[in-house]
């Protein structure tokens, strides 16, 4: 197997995973500085306030976008399946 063709696969395989853990990762980072200006406006530091929205961020984020998620991940593996005999030679 060529080297390009190894380097443009593992390129692909990163890109497809950064692609679909993207909206979980924003929508936890957006919530944790919406919380974190919450708690210094109102200096309220609870840890448990820190950490319950920023779960509940990334679970509606998952939730919203699992059938996208789904779809991507599938369409990548099929295009691996369909291009194992290229991979052989």
């Amino acid at each position: 197997m060529p080297e390009a063709l190894v380097v443009g696969v593992v390129r692909q395989a990163i890109e497809t995973a950064i692609a679909v853990s993207l909206p979980m990762l924003l929508a936890g980072l957006v919530a944790g500085v919406l919380v974190s200006v919450f708690q210094t406006v109102t200096s309220i530091q609870d840890s448990v306030l820190g950490f319950i929205p920023r779960a509940v961020a990334i679970f509606a984020a998952f939730a919203l976008t699992f059938p996208w998620m789904l779809r991507t991940l599938s369409g990548f593996s099929a295009d691996l399946i369909r291009r194992l005999p290229e991979f052989i030679r």
